[in-house]
This record gives C-alpha cells, sequence and structure tokens, in this order.
C-alpha cells in the first residue's frame, strides 16, 4: 500500500492501486485491523479519483461551450 496522499497520485495510479486493495480484500487474509486500513485507503483513492473525474468533466464542458461557435475543422494525423 503506498504512502502516497492521494489527491497527488496520478488518476491511473490511484486506480491502480484501488484495484490491488480490492484484490487484497477479496483474498480476506487480512487481519481485522488490516483490513480495515486497507479499506480506509481505498475510500480515500476513491474520493480522490471521484474528484479528478468530475474535475475533468467540468474541464471539457467548458471546451465546449467554448467552442460551440467554432467551425468544425478537418482532422489531419
Amino acid at each position: 500500500m503506498s504512502t502516497k496522499k492521494p489527491e497527488n497520485m496520478p488518476y491511473e495510479d490511484a486506480m491502480n492501486e484501488l484495484q490491488d486493495i480490492v484484490i487484497t480484500l477479496e483474498n480476506g487474509d487480512l487481519s481485522l485491523n488490516d483490513a480495515l486500513k486497507h479499506f480506509e485507503r481505498g475510500i480515500s483513492l476513491s474520493r480522490s479519483n471521484h474528484e479528478k473525474l468530475q474535475n475533468a468533466q467540468q474541464q471539457v464542458s467548458i471546451l465546449m461551450q467554448q467552442s460551440n461557435t467554432a467551425p468544425l475543422q478537418e482532422f489531419n494525423q
């Protein structure tokens, strides 16, 4: 389990850690105290990522509103 604060972690790293926590908890090999610590960490990661997603959604909404009047252009790779 990482000691980084969830809000300082990239979204993808937090998701990977959250997935590892879920697997660990599903195995059921932890003591109650350790399981609670993992669960608490998982909740923190989940809340932080939810906030990051909300912020990203808000940015996309703002960008879409600003570009509604801009003409569409062909995308060339």
